[in-house]
């Protein structure tokens, strides 16, 4: 594949830039040489490389009120004295193990080996384990599973994580599920024999389902993170990052006594080099007119998938907490917003060339307070805003389990229930090439996209170029 450039050649110029980077974004090669293009602001490279079928619901008015939405989370009580440095030298030599298997089979037998996954599956006074065979679990949803136990976050699996009590809850759960079928199926009549191995494990039906939800979780974090070493790559780069976190703490706490010893103030600052159009009005203009010039050839990303917890937006008809993206602002949504703008865009190139120019647009969302189906629900709603459905795709990007900071523990809000948010806005790289949005944009014959993100909405929004081939 050829090399990735910019729209017009002189439009360009040089500049650093200084991004900001998120924690766990993604680890897809993308080139860091930066371009200014005047329609679409900073930008990377990358490459383009099919879009998905996707439900409608009907829409719901929304409503603006002061509270902000939680999640429950169980503590979990931290590892006392945890060595990070100890446990990601074991983890990067079970991953290079995982590296160099073949197969599911060799990977299997590569995980036994930890002794964290041989005590937790195999011992006598495992709780899990006495359940394991009734869970009907295939192959890869077993190795998903042990590769959460060697990570050391089987207390997700919840009491059976730990310690085989028959007395407190196993038998006295399956004991009540299995009252509670018999007496649907006599009710009712319902067939008994799908519900079987609920009873079989001794979980019930709520805790089976949140176990396939969990193992859908862990299947989406293993695939997206595989060029890190999936399940196991991710707790590696936590676990470095707060290492990293701590040291710093430390080197802080060191330098601030130093200071104060020495009585020496920093005030220095040294803000990064860019260009200031304000100061230059003739190329400011000059650089808009060339940015409309290229509009035929460029096309808009939205990373629309946040949560927006501290937002605390509630359906007011069924009290669902909603995403960022239904945030009504100035009458619309933050969504409607992006749109109105590309069509004033759309509307000056127009009158200025003669041509009619529609830009096809790709919208990251998350399953997050079921962010996907609003923003389907809304575009649905405005008829897709009479640009027509071919011209947006949709693609989600996966959740990721909240980290407690003191011990790289995930937190949980029950058994088989991590806590899971957005995994941030740079995952949009590596999940744009794998769901073919790049691909995507090339068959209309686009160049290059411009990503919008959306950071305060009281400032401008702030663009991103990004240059494609």
């Amino acid at each position: 594949m050829a090399p990735a450039f910019p729209l017009p050649l002189q439009s360009n110029i040089l500049l650093r830039s200084n991004h900001k980077q998120s924690v766990l974004n993604s680890s897809s090669a993308v080139s860091s040489s930066s371009y200014f293009n005047c329609g679409a602001g900073w930008g990377s490279s990358t490459h383009f490389s099919s879009p998905g079928h996707f439900s409608v619901q009907p829409p719901r008015p929304l409503i603006r009120v002061s509270r902000v939405s939680t999640v429950p989370v169980e503590y979990v009580s931290p590892a006392p004295d945890i060595d990070f440095r100890q446990e990601i030298a074991r983890l990067k030599g079970l991953g290079s193990k995982l590296y160099n298997c073949t197969n599911l089979e060799g990977k299997l037998r590569t995980l036994d080996s930890d002794p964290r996954v041989r005590s937790f599956f195999y011992s006598r006074h495992s709780g899990f384990s006495r359940f394991l065979g009734a869970l009907n679990l295939d192959k890869y949803d077993l190795f998903l599973l042990k590769c959460m136990v060697a990570a050391g976050q089987e207390h997700v699996l919840g009491e059976f994580g730990g310690e085989f009590d028959i007395k407190r809850s196993s038998l006295k759960t399956a004991l009540y599920t299995l009252a509670e079928m018999i007496e649907r199926c006599q009710v009712n009549g319902d067939d008994c024999g799908s519900r079987s191995a609920a009873v079989g494990s001794g979980l019930g039906e709520e805790e089976v389902r949140a176990l396939g939800s969990l193992l859908k979780s862990l299947g989406e974090i293993e695939q997206f993170y595989d060029c890190i070493g999936g399940i196991i790559g991710y707790q590696i780069v936590v676990l470095d990052l707060l290492l990293e976190s701590t040291l710093e703490r430390q080197t802080n706490s060191w330098s601030t006594h130093t200071n104060k010893t020495l009585k020496c103030d920093i005030t220095e600052i040294h803000p990064p080099c860019a260009l200031d159009l304000s100061q230059d009005v003739e190329y400011a203009s000059q650089a808009a007119l060339w940015g409309l010039e290229g509009l035929p050839d460029l096309g808009e990303i939205y990373p629309l998938g946040g949560s927006g917890d501290r937002l605390g937006l509630v359906d007011p008809y069924t009290g669902e907490c909603l995403p960022a993206a239904m945030l009504p602002f100035c009458g619309r949504t933050l969504l409607e917003g992006l749109i109105r703008d590309i069509q004033a865009r759309e509307f000056l190139y127009y009158k200025v060339y003669g041509n009619q120019c529609i830009t096809p647009v790709a919208i990251m969302t998350s399953s997050a307070k079921n962010n996907h189906e609003c923003i389907m629900r809304l575009c649905e709603s405005h008829s897709w805003f009479g640009r027509g459905r071919s011209n947006f795709i949709l693609f989600e990007q996966p959740l990721v389990p909240a980290i407690n900071a003191k011990d790289g523990k995930w937190l949980t809000s029950g058994p088989f229930l991590p806590v899971c948010k957005p995994g941030g806005h740079g995952v949009i790289w590596k999940l744009a090439y794998d769901k073919g949005v790049f691909q995507w944009f090339r068959d209309r014959g686009r160049r290059g996209a411009t990503v919008r993100q959306v950071r305060n909405r009281f400032a401008l929004w702030k663009e991103i170029g990004l240059c494609l081939l």
